[in-house]
């Protein structure tokens, strides 16, 4: 599947992703200890909704602008991030999870940011250069392994690849093992799309047996069966997520179920621990 930024910004993936991201950071920074926050796949950092990308899937009136209509307090943050990069009531531009992230440091944190394709790393500098990241234009596995452990005792590792590559999840996995044995108590939140449930069961069971002891597993199914050839949904993998943010999330999960489901379709948003 692929599953580049500029055509999906704004959907209902983003919209749970970007909600989640600032849950788990704002929860990390509970403590006053400096953090390293490190995107691995960051992309463009801001998106034009109303570009032709964006236009062409039409994704934002089922996400960003749901949730924008939507009266759930619970939401407040993330609507809060995505008007930070706007001026009228109706969002034009959607934040990237650079600028998502950006907005969430404090003087102690830092932020790095890496994007390997040479055209959204030109861009992804302009966008962010008025903030204190630093961006680099690396292989993104490479990277991850080389950034961890993080000069600060606490991080987070983003991982939002556009799973162009057929062995997209095969990387992961392998890099995720490596980075493990590396940082054991770090802190990793692994993006991904959700095309059908059989396939997903797989991965996930190769994710199982690397013998991970917090790993929790967030996935959006927007339907109630498998919808064939389209996409069904996305989930996030996190590694070693805090206390303050496991307590969080049910009721943040029923308000974005609330918020993003799709007219006449069940579906579910679920939480669980992998292995358990």
């Amino acid at each position: 599947m692929n599953y580049r930024h500029s055509f999906h910004a704004g959907n209902s993936a983003d919209v749970v992703k970007h909600s989640l991201l600032i849950a788990l950071v704002r929860a990390l920074q509970l403590k006053p200890g400096a953090l390293t926050l490190i995107d691995t796949h960051a992309g463009c950092g801001l998106y034009d909704l109303g570009g032709d990308e964006a236009q062409r899937t039409g994704e934002a009136t089922q996400g960003v602008l749901r949730a924008f209509a939507d009266p759930s307090p619970l939401l407040d943050d993330y609507r809060a991030a995505v008007a930070a990069v706007n001026t009228g009531d109706e969002p034009r531009l959607y934040p990237g999870s650079p600028q998502i992230l950006a907005q969430l440091l404090r003087p102690q944190d830092c932020l790095i940011l890496n994007e390997k394709h040479p055209e959204d790393a030109y861009t992804l500098r302009g966008v962010m250069r008025d903030t204190r990241a630093a961006v680099h234009e690396r292989d993104a596995y490479e990277l991850w392994l080389a950034m961890v452990p993080p000069r600060t005792a606490r991080g987070v590792v983003v991982v939002d690849p556009p799973y162009e590559q057929t062995d997209e999840r095969a990387r992961i996995t392998a890099t995720l093992a490596a980075a493990h044995r590396k940082w054991a108590h770090g802190v990793t939140a692994i993006w991904y799309p959700l095309k059908d449930r059989a396939t997903h069961g797989q991965w996930k069971e190769r994710l199982r047996k690397l013998g991970i002891p917090k790993f929790l597993v967030v996935e959006h199914w927007l339907y109630d069966s498998d919808q064939p050839g389209i996409y069904n949904g996305a989930g996030l993998f996190f590694v070693n997520p805090p206390y303050a943010f496991t307590q969080e999330l049910p009721p943040m999960l029923k308000a974005l179920r609330a918020a993003l489901a799709p007219d006449g379709h069940e579906g579910q948003i679920l939480s669980d621990w992998l292995g358990l």
